[in-house]
């Protein structure tokens, strides 16, 4: 049934009212195809074939139409809907082949706009123009029209003009300098159809009573999209070139910003009970930031190129309003990531009363996460400013994000930049370019006064340095480990765009007022919270537990390398060791004795590993030594490392993890 249009869609598309569609079907004139739901669904060639000549299509040419893409979008078309709702009208072929009763359009472009409004209001005055333009058209009479300066036109000369000008400019480009001036080029028609007086009627009597606007896309959807409304959303396309494209103008300067601000304005719709189809490019851009939603490939025929030889057809997605995941913490491969074991968390936690809770060794920042979206009012602490920095983004953090705006600033050059990365860190871990934007953008992140926005381009600019890095650490130099992941393949400016749509998509408000410290455990004063969880680092012969010298240039990225002493004549240009206890097997265990002693009014939830010191059995007697009933969860584990693959023992990588109920 996916190719085939349902009675109420069909009648629209021809122009009729259900019930002939039904006599239509009994009298064999257009059959219907019966769905397993006795309803009657259409062939759409079989619907072409009955659409009358009379029947509105669009007026103009327009690089990006959809009228090619008719079939793909009606199929997809809700049955029943109140009101037609489209953002980025262009050409509008959606609307026409619809003609919904009610209709709200919108495009930021103002000449386009009152284009329409002539059409709906005053279709006669236009064509006595277009008449006129007709007459006098030739090469010299297009360049002096194109020249005129509008403010003086009426409304109808203005619209006049804007079709003059499609019709006969190059392929029917709509392309403005500096200034806002039309600068297209004349077109080699020999007759350019400027007068197409049955249409521009039937396109009148189609826009009768639909309301045009024209401003930003995003405070139109904001006072017109209803949960009843059916939305289209057409924007202008992300590029399918390199991504270091992304921050020019394209059409009415819609750069990469606005497209992961779009992403999110989608998401809200969908949650909010809202039927919506979006457009675009099949960029991994695109992929990326509708990952959640259901995507459809679909092929069109593209002719807006100067080399004839680079038209044809291209792929293309389609947005459907279909869930396919939940929102997720922003992934990496951090060493002791507890990704794997939230479900055990949450089971272990499931009878747990607990209101408050204190995560004392954050790390990747994912268990603080679920956590609070397990709605618990969370404090995370971690000795790395990486990990406080993920933390205060989506922890802390209620609801701010970077918006469009920020994002070009932080993708934009900035000329007082410094160029410590590209000094420091030369042929060690990333290219010359990607050196380049690191310090670009923490020059412009050194502007943003908002802590929360910092927070967000750290904690993205960081993931996108773990993302870039072959097995995402810095305990080697050069890219001798590229295990050829696509990961690898993109730049350090196209993981920092993925990455910040991913943390913009992750901040949420659990009610709770959540926390975030960046100081040593030993150090830390967080008053009684109902349940501390822990997750130290593990001691254990099989592997060492320093996370600076695994994460040593994220963790200088997010200082900024302030207060570090850059160990010079190490290969890694790592900084000496932050100091922790858990650094030797004493200190170890008299870490887990304060810290149980200090908060023993607390339940407590500890994450442990078997091949690590303490052993079980001791850990439960440090327990029971504070006055708490033990219950042991084991989980077979295998863990990662974060090392370069040398003398690691491959039995001990495969342990059970331990996690400790304590009340």
């Amino acid at each position: 049934m996916e190719n085939l249009l349902p009675l109420g869609v069909a009648s629209r598309i021809i122009g009729v009212c259900d019930q002939t569609l039904r006599r239509w079907d009994n009298d064999e004139k257009l059959v219907a195809t019966r769905g397993g739901n006795g309803y009657r669904y259409y062939n759409f060639n079989d619907i072409l074939k009955h659409i009358p000549n009379s029947k509105a299509k669009p007026f103009i040419k327009w690089a990006g139409g959809k009228k090619q893409l008719l079939p793909d979008l009606l199929t997809k078309v809700p049955e029943q809907y109140e009101e037609y709702i489209e953002p980025f009208l262009g050409g509008g072929a959606l609307f026409f082949a619809l003609c919904p009763a009610k209709a709200k359009l919108n495009d930021s472009n103002a000449e386009l706009i009152n284009t329409y409004k002539v059409i709906r209001d005053n279709p006669s005055e236009l064509l006595k123009l277009l008449v006129d333009h007709k007459k006098s058209h030739n090469k010299e009479y297009f360049y002096s029209v194109r020249s005129i300066k509008t403010n003086n036109l009426s409304d109808e000369e203005n619209a006049a003009r804007f079709i003059y000008l499609n019709k006969t400019c190059f392929n029917g480009l709509y392309r403005v300098n500096k200034k806002g001036e039309f600068n297209v080029p004349i077109g080699s028609y020999k007759n350019p159809r400027i007068v197409d007086l049955d249409n521009i009627y039937a396109c009148s009597k189609a826009l009768q009573g639909v309301e045009l606007f024209c401003m930003d896309y995003s405070e139109f959807i904001n006072n017109h999209v209803k949960p009843n409304s059916f939305v289209y959303l057409d924007p202008p396309y992300i590029p399918l070139s390199k991504y270091s494209d992304f921050d020019r103008y394209t059409r009415d300067k819609f750069r990469v910003g606005n497209q992961i601000e779009l992403a999110k304005i989608y998401r809200d719709m969908i949650d909010n009970g809202v039927y919506a189809i979006l457009s675009n490019s099949s960029a991994e851009l695109t992929i990326r930031l509708y990952s959640d939603f259901k995507q459809v490939k679909v092929l069109a025929n593209r002719f807006i190129n100067k080399n004839p030889e680079k038209r044809g057809k291209v792929e293309e997605l389609l947005i459907l309003p279909k869930r396919e995941k939940e929102i997720e913490f922003p992934s990496t491969r951090y060493m002791g990531s507890k990704s794997r074991l939230l479900p055990y968390i949450s089971e272990a936690l499931k009878d747990n009363n607990s209101k408050t809770v204190l995560d004392a060794f954050s790390g990747s920042g994912i268990v603080s996460y679920h956590l609070k979206k397990l709605g618990y009012e969370v404090t995370s602490n971690d000795f790395l400013a990486y990990s406080s920095s993920v933390t205060r983004a989506l922890v802390e953090n209620k609801s701010t994000l970077l918006s469009a705006d920020d994002i070009y600033e932080l993708l934009r050059h900035n000329r007082k930049s410094k160029r410590f990365v590209q000094t420091k860190f030369k042929d060690l871990y990333f290219s010359d370019d990607d050196n380049k934007f690191l310090d670009n953008t923490l020059a412009n992140i050194a502007k943003f006064s908002c802590e929360y926005k910092k927070s967000l381009a750290l904690a993205a600019l960081s993931r996108s340095c773990l993302k870039r890095r072959p097995r995402g650490i810095f305990t080697y130099v050069g890219f001798k480990y590229d295990d050829g992941r696509k990961d690898l393949s993109f730049s350090l400016k196209e993981h920092f765009i993925f990455s910040v749509h991913e943390f913009n998509k992750a901040v949420f408000d659990n009610g709770k007022e959540n926390k975030t410290h960046n100081v040593s455990v030993m150090d830390l004063d967080v008053s009684s919270p109902d349940l501390v969880y822990l997750d130290p680092p593990y001691f254990s012969k099989f592997s060492d537990n320093d996370y600076v010298r695994r994460y040593h240039f994220i963790e200088g990225l997010c200082k900024n390398w302030e207060g570090v002493d850059i160990q010079e004549h190490t290969k890694t240009k790592k900084f000496k060791k932050y100091d922790s206890p858990f650094h030797t097997k004493d200190g170890t265990y008299k870490a887990f004795e304060f810290i149980f002693k200090k908060y023993k009014s607390s339940s407590f939830l500890v994450s442990y590993s078997s091949n690590s010191l303490p052993d079980k059995n001791e850990l439960i007697a440090m327990l029971e030594d504070v006055g708490k009933k033990v219950t042991l969860m084991e989980i077979d584990y295998t863990y990662s490392f974060g090392n370069q693959g040398k003398n690691i023992n491959r039995a001990n990588s495969s342990v059970q993890e331990y996690l400790f109920y304590a009340e």
